[in-house]
């Protein structure tokens, strides 16, 4: 059953949101010092991500009793809420491909970047990866395969953070091995 929305609630959404921002930037901080290049540390932190996804998905729809979305604009609107829920934030959505297939997730504030310099050096860190990797590792766990990437970064001098999320497939469920 779901929590219902109180006061109490959202002071530890927010502490919640403002612990993670913090410990984020020290993973980021050691991962750089442990591997060798940025593109390494790219990785690591789009799979840590989404092993966090397929993890937090279970909690979301326990927490919200949500039913199966129909199409990707419902599956937008929980991705909104899992953001308000989680980091105590709502990104806008906007930018729909024609087909319906494809949005982005806009920020006006990247929680994740509130006390974050990029060094010149490491413009190629994708800061912010592990949301990309949340975002996969959730659908992925209710048979949606997507594709989802930064188009923009304040980090890197945007006016806004956005997050483009494309609908590849429905994931078939699998049969266990031997089972066929």
């Amino acid at each position: 059953m779901s929590e219902p929305c109180s006061s109490t609630n959202i002071k530890k959404n927010v502490a919640n949101s403002e612990l993670l921002t913090l410990t984020y930037g020290a993973l980021v901080s050691q991962m750089l010092r442990d591997f060798e290049n940025v593109e390494d540390v790219n990785k690591q932190l789009e799979r840590i991500g989404y092993n966090m996804g397929m993890r937090l998905i279970e909690d979301f729809l326990s927490r919200t009793s949500s039913p199966r979305c129909l199409d990707m604009r419902e599956t937008a609107d929980k991705i909104q809420l899992a953001f308000r829920m989680y980091l105590n934030v709502q990104p806008t959505i906007s930018n729909w491909a024609a087909a319906g297939d494809e949005f982005s997730l806009v920020f006006d504030n990247n929680p994740l970047t509130e006390f974050v310099e990029l060094p010149q050096d490491y413009q190629q860190l994708r800061y912010s990866a592990i949301i990309c990797g949340c975002i996969r590792g959730a659908l992925e766990m209710v048979q949606l395969e997507v594709q989802c990437r930064f188009t923009q970064d304040q980090l890197k001098g945007d006016a806004s953070t956005e997050i483009r999320v494309k609908f590849i497939r429905r994931l078939e469920d699998a049969v266990p091995a031997g089972e066929d």
